[in-house]
């Protein structure tokens, strides 16, 4: 499957300040990089960072005034899909070192807090087993609502809400992951199914793969519906949306514009 992205967004700023991007199709084994290009307003400065995982780039850019950024990709993807429910989960000791830190709470991940009511609500399995059953319960009891949530909004505030977008929908799926001692990670992509149009956002989980090197392999978990994985194009991950966030600024900010076109390629 080809997936042909467009993206670009516009941001001014009262005076000079430093801001992280991450809005690029990253370029990775599980999805080939056709063709990428990305335009930005000249900035007095301008460093490319590996982002987190070595999945994608941050952009550092100085910015002072109106900057925009135009992005184009066309991707291939080369992603393995499994049937997450015959995959079982690893114990924390036969962990590699990369996943164990997706065990932990995060700022918007508080997991501690939901692991009572994952052994009740979903005892009796493990694994994917377990994580199928998480996903298919957020999916059937949360409402996907634009404009229910903010920035701050916590795993814990869509849980009691039982609605909000593809950030919260992927918080609260992560949450219960980790709850289950299953490694979860937020990952920020595209979808051409995505509506309305927009950056998207999946957890993905950490389990047992006897054939990979690691012992286990990361598997994709959307439960919006609305991204196939494999369709999804991969910007980056994170713990939480803090730490993929297509424009995270230090100092203030006002976004103008956002615009978000992903189909599949018919050539």
């Amino acid at each position: 499957m080809t997936i042909s992205i467009r993206s670009s967004f516009a941001f001014t700023t009262q005076g000079p300040i430093d801001a992280m991007l991450q809005f690029e199709a990253a370029d990775i084994p599980e999805q080939k990089l056709l063709s990428c290009s990305t335009d930005m307003t000249d900035a007095a400065d301008c460093v490319r960072i590996p982002a987190q995982e070595d999945i994608g780039d941050r952009v550092w850019v100085r910015a002072d005034g109106r900057f925009e950024v135009q992005h184009e990709a066309r991707v291939e993807i080369q992603r393995q899909i499994v049937d997450l429910p015959t995959l079982h989960q690893l114990d924390p000791h036969q962990m590699p070192a990369a996943p164990v830190q997706y065990l932990f709470d995060s700022a918007f991940c508080p997991a501690d807090r939901f692991q009572s009511f994952v052994e009740a609500q979903f005892s009796g399995t493990s694994g994917g087993e377990r994580i199928e059953a998480i996903r298919q319960w957020v999916a059937n009891r949360f409402a996907y609502a634009p404009g229910s949530s903010d920035a701050h909004t916590t795993a814990l505030d869509s849980f009691v809400e039982r609605r909000g977008i593809c950030r919260d929908f992927a918080h609260v799926v992560i949450s219960l992951a980790r709850a289950s001692t299953i490694p979860a990670r937020y990952v920020a992509c595209y979808g051409p199914d995505v509506s309305p149009q927009d950056f998207h956002a999946v957890a993905e989980v950490f389990l047992h793969d006897p054939e990979s090197e690691s012992g286990g392999t990361w598997q994709l978990v959307d439960a919006t519906g609305m991204a196939r994985a494999d369709e999804i194009v991969k910007i980056g991950v994170g713990r939480d949306a803090a730490d993929v966030s297509f424009l995270t600024s230090f100092g203030m900010v006002e976004l103008c514009e956002k615009t978000v076109e992903v189909t599949r390629d018919q050539t």
